[in-house]
């Protein structure tokens, strides 16, 4: 193709790859926990097909390019105590807040669940996620995420295949690492409580961004890349310490009970 004869446009490539992979983090972050809920033999299927179709999500987006455009068109006004005009929403916000409201209920959920357990199902047997119903909520959250995500691409790139190609690339980069962060949150309790936090964050987050309230992401990633130092330093100073253990989602044999195994 012609665009990629020009010099500006790998430009424009890399650092829209670059952006997509940073903001991609929060998403395989959540896959990472949500398909910690699957046994160990389905969890790799689960990361897998959570990020391709997160991939097919943002193509999807980008070819309706200019639904996305749109999706900033005011659908009707409210009336909201905090502000002196009527409150325009728009497609874009009713995203936004459900998403951000779905991330905030979901983190606290899984917060609780690894540090109160979960509840014993009939039987005494632990009711476990099952790949439908895990599939199911990676598919509402790569909806929100990819939604951010192409927003943001929309301002870097004016070529609707160079984004494609970026958003791939991204893709491809996030599939060979997931397994690596995947194993290492579930592996140190403290990333996964920070991991979960940084969830609750991005869910404030979408929440504000829906009220019309910017806040700079900036502030949001230096925030977890401070907690994260910090949180490295601890585990170097306490390396010989074991850590704390989290409930863990044990697979359950039918008819067998926790206290029976």
């Amino acid at each position: 193709m012609e665009i990629f004869a020009n010099p500006d446009t790998w430009i424009s490539l890399l650092t829209l790859t670059f952006m997509e992979v940073v903001l991609g983090i929060d998403n395989i972050v959540f896959i990472s926990i949500i398909v910690g809920r699957l046994p160990p033999s389905e969890q790799g299927k689960g990361r897998t097909i959570g990020l391709t179709l997160a991939l097919v999500f943002r193509v999807i987006l980008l070819l309706g390019i200019s639904w996305i455009v749109s999706a900033n068109t005011p659908l009707f006004t409210i009336n909201l105590p905090f502000t002196p005009e009527d409150f325009p929403v728009s497609w874009r916000d009713i995203i936004l807040f459900a998403g951000g409201l779905f991330l905030l209920a979901k983190s606290t959920t899984e917060i609780h669940n690894k540090l109160e357990g979960e509840e014993e199902g009939h039987g005494g047997a632990i009711k476990h996620a099952t790949m439908s119903k895990v599939l199911v909520q990676i598919v509402l959250i790569d909806i929100v995420f990819s939604f951010d995500s192409i927003l943001t691409a929309v301002g870097l790139a004016q070529h609707v295949e160079v984004m494609i190609v970026a958003v791939i690339l991204a893709m491809g980069i996030m599939l060979i690492f997931a397994k690596m962060v995947s194993d290492f949150v579930n592996k140190h309790p403290t990333v996964k409580m920070l991991a979960l936090s940084f969830l609750l964050l991005i869910g404030f987050m979408l929440v504000i961004e829906a009220l019309h309230m910017h806040i700079p992401k900036g502030y949001i990633y230096f925030a977890m890349f401070f907690s994260l130092l910090v949180e490295f330093l601890n585990m170097k100073l306490r390396k010989k310490t074991p850590p704390v253990q989290l409930r863990q989602n044990e697979v359950i044999e039918p008819g067998v009970t926790s206290a029976e195994k």
